[in-house]
């Protein structure tokens, strides 16, 4: 019976109709003991199984361990059978008097929700109109709360206060158990983006991308931009600035000046042979 109770407690979100199975089994062999009993009525109540779920938390207050903590799952069930009449009577009963803060938000919600289901929407935003509403202080309830408050705003057609509320509650939603960022984007004509999973899908890309083939090595002209970074290790050698060759001067035409050539003495300097005759 242990068992069949620490699985229904550990199923009741991720899978409630496995979860209320493992209560009932529970139930089969424990009928009369009225923490069982309580167990299988919210196991029931996260499976959708209203009926079961109001027996059974009904079994166990007689038995005396549902205590009044359960009155909204109560009241949330006798909405859920089509019942508005009878959810407001339990709203309305010495028990509700008991229930303490969270308790208490608790069951505003789910009347706001029977006010709506009856169509009286003023009635539904008037009841979550609470001292804890302007409480400038994060509370349990406080995401919950102003979600409710925003969501019967809308339904009342006040969407500027509609959207006032769906940023509180988003705000206030730290553990993102609501989508009040969602429709406050909606209903402000806002695009919201992942971009956490948008970068999650680059990165699974660029993992699975493989070395491209030789082949595929596409070839593109240097850009004049780019310039050659020097090797480190490879010394420079110093600039050398070469001058210009001169130019060679060319003498005027017709006054050029022929030299003797070799030892060729001047013709006025040798001997005359007529003399040694």
């Amino acid at each position: 019976m242990a068992r069949h109770l620490v699985m229904a407690g550990q199923l009741a979100e991720d899978d409630p109709e496995l979860s209320y199975r493992h209560a009932k089994a529970a139930r089969r062999l424990a009928s009369r003991v009225g923490i069982v009993r309580e167990a299988a009525g919210i196991a029931a109540y996260h499976a959708g199984e209203w009926a079961e779920a109001l027996a059974e938390l009904r079994a166990a207050r007689r038995l005396g361990a549902g205590d009044d903590s359960y009155l909204p799952v109560m009241v949330d069930c006798e909405r859920g059978l089509g019942r508005p009449e009878r959810a407001l009577d339990l709203v309305k009963s010495p028990e509700a008097e008991r229930l303490d803060p969270m308790g208490r938000i608790e069951l505003r919600i789910v009347e706001s929700g029977v006010r709506r289901d009856l169509g009286q929407y003023d009635a539904a935003v008037v009841a979550l109109q609470v001292p804890e509403l302007r409480d400038r202080r994060l509370r349990p309830w406080s995401a919950r709360l102003f979600y409710a408050y925003a969501d019967a705003l809308a339904e009342a057609n006040r969407a500027e206060e509609a959207i006032e509320w769906f940023a509180r509650a988003a705000a206030a939603d730290r553990e993102g158990e609501t989508d009040a960022a969602e429709r406050y984007a909606e209903l402000d004509g806002l695009l919201i983006l992942d971009t956490e999973e948008e970068e999650t899908e680059v990165e699974t890309v660029e993992a699975a991308a493989e070395p491209a083939a030789p082949t595929d090595i596409e070839f593109k002209p240097a850009t004049p931009e780019e310039s050659a970074v020097p090797d480190e290790d490879v010394p420079q050698a110093p600039v050398v600035f070469l001058e210009p060759e001169q130019p060679r001067h060319e003498e005027p035409a017709g006054e050029s000046v022929e030299e003797p050539l070799g030892d060729e003495v001047p013709e006025q300097d040798r001997p005359d042979d007529t003399d040694n005759g």
